[in-house]
């Protein structure tokens, strides 16, 4: 199945400094793609490349088949959504208004909603388990429901292609796992979905696949068990890892420092 967001041969610098130094890859309808790597890695940088917020030096992002140079913001906006990585937003503002922003793209009207928008809040509230939030304020609901609901504002986007920035950061175990599993249902649907992550239990758990990013390059990429090697994990991370098995014969990380053996 072809990429709906491609990456080809892509480089940026700033100034001196190249951030993304010649990196092709893709994030395919249907699964979770994983960005993991340390700070500083490009990671953030890669998606804001793919959000045409930052522009190549050098190479092409093609978005559903066309050089995303050529879509103008109100289109790119409709087949890209967007989950940032922070999730403070203590706004006095009722959650459903928040979702509906996701509605935006659409020609949507936050006074006078049409009913394709209305279903389309409703529906992403549903899936995050977050209707009963939509008549409270985001400054009185906690860490864990704010991010179910930023995450209703971008599934309202009904968009093919998700990009999801540190999305578990600063969540409890227990919110992590749920909105993970959100991802993976959203890619269930079809939708593209790529999230990074520093989590590299999480991403072996969720992930259909990873990319493993060092100083703005690719240097692994695959299922997540064979992207995260040994050798990868002492280069790139300076860890190494116990692998388990779950029930259902999938393999799962114990990160742990190389002293330990």
């Amino acid at each position: 199945m072809s990429a709906a967001l491609q990456f080809v041969d892509v480089q940026l610098s700033y100034g001196a400094r190249q951030v993304i130094n010649g990196i092709s890859c893709g994030f395919v309808p249907g699964q979770v793609t994983g960005l993991v790597g340390p700070n500083g890695a490009g990671k953030t940088t890669l998606l804001r490349l793919g959000l045409g917020l930052l522009v190549p030096g050098s190479g092409e992002v093609t978005l559903l088949g066309r050089s995303l140079r050529q879509w103008d913001a109100q289109d790119r906006a409709r087949a890209l959504a967007y989950l940032p990585q922070s999730n403070e937003a203590h706004w006095p503002m009722l959650a459903r208004r928040v979702v509906a922003l996701g509605r935006l793209p659409h020609e949507a009207s936050l006074k006078r909603l049409r009913g394709a928008d209305e279903e389309a809040i409703a529906k992403a509230l549903a899936r995050c388990d977050a209707t009963g939030l939509a008549d409270r304020r985001m400054d009185g609901i906690s860490a864990g429901e704010r991010a179910r609901v930023l995450l209703a504002r971008a599934l309202a986007t009904q968009a093919p292609v998700l990009l999801a920035d540190e999305p578990a950061a600063h969540l409890d175990p227990g919110h992590q796992l749920q909105l993970m599993q959100l991802l993976r249902e959203e890619a269930g649907r079809g939708t593209a979905v790529c999230v990074t992550l520093h989590d590299l239990a999480l991403a072996v758990r969720f992930c259909d696949r990873l990319l493993v990013m060092k100083a703005g390059r690719i240097v692994a990429a695959g299922a997540p068990a064979a992207a995260l090697s040994d050798e990868v994990l002492a280069e790139v991370f300076g860890v190494g890892a116990l692998r388990l098995n779950d029930q259902g014969g999938r393999e799962l990380l114990l990160i742990r420092s190389l002293e330990e053996g």
